[in-house]
């Protein structure tokens, strides 16, 4: 940066010495070095170096075409003044660059409870079959013992009549099977012919027509025209063509229904006789024995009754279980939906302050070298002039400028801009001097063309 400053004043010290070569004066030592100093000031403040360096390009750009206007003024007009250059400070805005805040809108999250299902194990009753056991009685034939009286023969000493006994036939009834025939009725099935319908085809003619040219004649004489020679020429018997409509008849098939008879079977009851067997009684004939009676003292038999146990069958209810199926709840658990609420995050936007640069016009001060023309002098001032610049300003009357930090407005209408008019202020170097007409005139802020 101290470099490219060191350049700026180089370039700055050669224009002056360029200008003071071809005026063939010499600027005093003063003069350059103040407007040096306030050339690197106002590029300091400025502290764009492309505008420094356009700054100088002007400047030096104006002192050549001066200079050239200078030559050729002297060359044609020959008057005895001079011209002489002169620095001077000419207002002029620069765009800067300025922080503000713009308003923007920043993202954030923001805590939301949503709905959600769930899916949960509710429980619930099923209806299922449970095999049980249930007490049953069915009867059953028993095999028992029942009393019975048996007829026996029992010895005894009596006077009695000697029974003697005769071996004899004796009729007696006997318990059988005998065959018998019943009548049932059997279904069986019966081959029986149903009437149906059978789809078929018959034939049939369809009369269609078709066209046909015929050849039909023309009764009468028709005139035909003339010859060269006038001969006239006619036609008999001609004919013609004539479209009729011929019928023709097509065998068609069309569907039908006939009657047939087709096989089933018919469910009929038939007679039948089975065999059975009834019971029944025979008379048999058993042997048994005649009692003769004879008078005597012996040991006879007489009958008595025995109590004895016969087999027989009695019906009894024996207990039996019998497996069964029994309605029961059984839990299960079946899957339904519950309503929760599920912590969650919306993004949403905030309004925020941004850091942005907005442009902005900033009032400067730049160098402007500019000739004025000052008439010939007196012979004996003339020796004073060679070595001394007139710059109407003597110690006297000089004054310090100092830049104007005050508010002002800028060439948008804006109030937030330093101004950069110069105020005199009073020094000890100096005398004082009146400047109410100079600070009047400064401190008329530039506005541009339309403000």
């Amino acid at each position: 940066m101290w470099i490219q400053r060191s350049l700026v004043l180089s370039a700055l010290s050669v224009l002056f010495v360029i200008n003071a070569v071809v005026n063939g004066k010499a600027v005093p030592d003063k003069v350059s070095r103040g407007d040096a100093a306030q050339t690197l000031t106002s590029i300091k403040g400025n502290g764009d170096l492309q505008a420094s360096e356009s700054q100088v390009s002007q400047v030096a750009q104006q002192r050549i075409d001066f200079t050239e206007y200078d030559d050729h003024h002297h060359e044609h007009h020959h008057d005895p003044g001079y011209w002489k250059k002169k620095v001077t400070w000419k207002e002029g805005w620069k765009k800067i660059w300025k922080p503000a805040k713009k308003q923007i809108w920043v993202p954030q999250w923001k805590q939301i409870w949503k709905p959600i299902w769930v899916p949960v194990k509710v429980p619930s009753w099923k209806e299922i079959k449970v095999p049980a056991w249930k007490q049953i009685w069915k009867p059953v034939w028993k095999e028992i013992q029942v009393p019975a009286w048996k007829e026996i023969q029992v010895p005894d000493w009596k006077k009695i009549w000697k029974p003697v006994w005769v071996p004899t036939k004796v009729p007696a009834w006997k318990d059988i099977q005998v065959p018998a025939w019943k009548q049932i009725w059997v279904p069986v099935w019966k081959e029986i012919q149903v009437p149906a319908w059978k789809e078929i085809q018959v034939p049939e003619w369809k009369q269609y027509w078709t066209p046909e040219w015929i050849k039909v004649g023309i009764p009468g004489e028709k005139f035909l025209g003339k010859d060269h020679e006038g001969w006239e020429y006619t036609s008999h018997d001609l004919w013609k063509k004539k479209l009729i409509w011929k019928s023709h008849w097509k065998k068609v098939w069309k569907p039908a229904k006939k009657q047939i008879w087709v096989p089933s079977k018919k469910l009929e009851w038939k007679e039948e006789w089975k065999q059975i067997w009834k019971p029944a009684k025979k008379q048999i004939w058993v042997e048994d024995k005649k009692l003769e009676w004879k008078e005597a003292w012996k040991q006879i038999w007489k009958p008595a009754k025995k109590l004895i146990w016969v087999p027989d069958k009695k019906l009894e209810w024996k207990e039996s279980w019998v497996q069964i199926w029994k309605t029961a709840q059984k839990q299960i658990w079946i899957e339904d939906k519950k309503l929760e609420w599920k912590e969650a995050w919306k993004q949403i936007w905030v309004p925020g302050w941004k850091e942005v640069w907005v442009p902005d016009w900033k009032k400067i001060w730049k160098p402007v070298i500019i000739s004025e023309w000052f008439p010939t002098p007196d012979h004996h001032d003339h020796h004073h002039e060679e070595h001394a610049w007139d710059r109407k300003d003597d110690k006297l009357n000089k004054v310090l400028w100092k830049r104007d930090d005050s508010t002002a407005a800028g060439p948008n209408g804006n109030t937030n801009r330093k101004s950069s008019h110069l105020q005199p202020i009073q020094t000890a170097d100096f005398q004082t001097k009146q400047t109410s007409n100079v600070q009047e005139e400064s401190s008329k802020a530039f506005r541009f063309p339309g403000a």
